[in-house]
């Protein structure tokens, strides 16, 4: 496992590089985010995916979401109307996963089954940021919430204790948090809360 300690306000660019270098051949990743840590990979990489999987101990039915640098990448994997986008811009960069009509760029195992939905995120933290600009394009995300356990892992040590042999590349950030991201669903008439998280949502109620 390569271990890079990343500065959490100001990111070295060389680090940044040699993650997404790792990214870009295939890696699994684990990364700070606004809110707990995440585990990813490049979307579309299947074999990633379902490492992603068993090291969380998922189900094929496991909803992912992708995390966006900004709001042209979410036009690209999301069908946005103007109202809906106008709503985006004024709330984001947030700790709150948007649920919307997928695009044909978005692989058929990401998209809710029936619904045809997914769910994204554009994150207002320095790495993440950092690491999403270089990568040039999203990155496929999931709450580091190991099987067996209700709350993320958020400190480093015990990261890289459980994970050093089964992911590639840990971006540590310094101590995480356990706080979970608001989901709001825009794929219907009306904007729906689905969970209040930490991500402010008094503009969808």
């Amino acid at each position: 496992m390569l271990h890079l300690h990343v500065h959490p306000e100001n990111p070295q660019q060389r680090l940044i590089e040699q993650a997404v270098e790792r990214i870009r051949a295939g890696d699994v990743v684990v990364y700070p985010t606004d809110a707990a840590y995440a585990i990813g990979c490049q979307i579309g990489n299947k074999n990633a995916m379902e490492r992603i999987a068993q090291i969380r101990g998922l189900g094929p039915k496991h909803q992912y979401a992708i995390m966006c640098c900004d709001l042209s990448d979410i036009a690209t994997y999301a069908k946005v109307d103007n109202a809906t986008y106008r709503l985006l811009k004024a709330n984001t960069p947030a700790i709150t996963t948007f649920i919307l009509p997928a695009t044909s760029e978005v692989p058929r195992r990401l998209m809710h089954p029936k619904k045809k939905t997914i769910g994204l995120r554009i994150p207002s933290n320095p790495i993440c940021q950092a690491l999403l600009k270089e990568l040039g394009g999203p990155l496929l995300t999931s709450t580091l919430i190991l099987p067996g356990q209700e709350d993320p892992l958020d400190d480093p040590y015990d990261i890289e204790n459980q994970l050093a042999k089964r992911i590639d590349v840990f971006i540590d950030g310094g101590f995480g948090t356990l706080t979970t991201t608001s989901i709001v669903d825009l794929s219907g008439e009306h904007p729906e809360i689905i969970r209040h998280g930490v991500g402010d949502v008094s503009a969808f109620e």
